[in-house]
């Protein structure tokens, strides 16, 4: 790892780059950071918020993702100095064989800023990208998501994000059952209740508080954390915030 060539012009397909802001979610909520959006997609989830970063049966992707260049992105991700950058999308390991993931890495780490990567925890980390991030955001997707167990589901991934240590899990639950699954589901994984968070789903302020507080009381009674949406709270469904 230490001959990776880091090369700015090396490129990635983003959707957008916007802060700062703050992380609204998860274990870092309320820290002022900037979001690098990469395009791409393996799930298919009825309820996600970012479509147009994969769905091409409602979205030209060819409008809504562009190939950037690493020193584009890393210029506009640092413009503010936020000392944490969040690496979001669509599936951002997706893009983990790419020039441009690890000179991307390297860059950031090079500036001194944390990085978290948000995944839907079925892609393996690579041991660079294990090496190089500061916090690994799973999200593994419950029934509700929509998609085939097997395809949101793939116990070696989960497990290699365990293992790296550096793994917070976060799941979106709209209703106590949900609840119920992630015990389940922590159980099965032999995830640490310490190392979950349990957070609402919805795009308003409303139905966020709606389902908190249907969740609140039975995440406690399993040992997990709690998280709002608090971007959601602050801007609504505004996009680049």
């Amino acid at each position: 790892m230490s001959t990776v060539t880091l090369d700015l012009a090396h490129t990635l397909v983003v959707r957008e780059v916007f802060g700062p802001t703050v992380q609204g979610e998860g274990p870092s909520t309320g820290r002022r950071c900037a979001f690098i959006r990469l395009g791409g997609c393996n799930l298919t989830c009825t309820w996600c918020d970012t479509p147009e970063t994969w769905d091409a049966r409602r979205f030209d992707l060819r409008a809504t993702l562009t190939r950037t260049t690493v020193e584009d992105i890393v210029t506009r991700a640092l413009d503010g100095l936020p000392d944490l950058i969040v690496i979001t999308g669509g599936e951002p390991l997706l893009h983990q064989q790419q020039d441009g993931w690890r000179s991307l890495l390297g860059t950031l780490r090079a500036a001194g800023v944390e990085t978290e990567v948000e995944t839907n925890g079925t892609q393996e980390p690579d041991a660079l990208t294990a090496q190089w991030i500061t916090r690994f955001n799973v999200s593994p997707k419950l029934a509700h998501a929509g998609d085939p167990e097997a395809k949101r589901i793939r116990p070696e991934a989960l497990a290699a994000l365990h293992a790296t240590g550096k793994a917070a899990f976060k799941f979106v639950c709209q209703n106590p059952a949900d609840v119920a699954e992630v015990v389940t589901f922590a159980d099965t994984h032999a995830l640490d209740p310490s190392r979950v968070w349990v957070m609402p789903e919805g795009t308003d302020s409303p139905a966020l508080c709606n389902r908190l507080a249907q969740i609140a009381d039975p995440a406690i009674a399993a040992g997990f954390n709690l998280t709002t949406r608090l971007h959601v709270h602050a801007w609504g469904d505004e996009k680049g915030r």
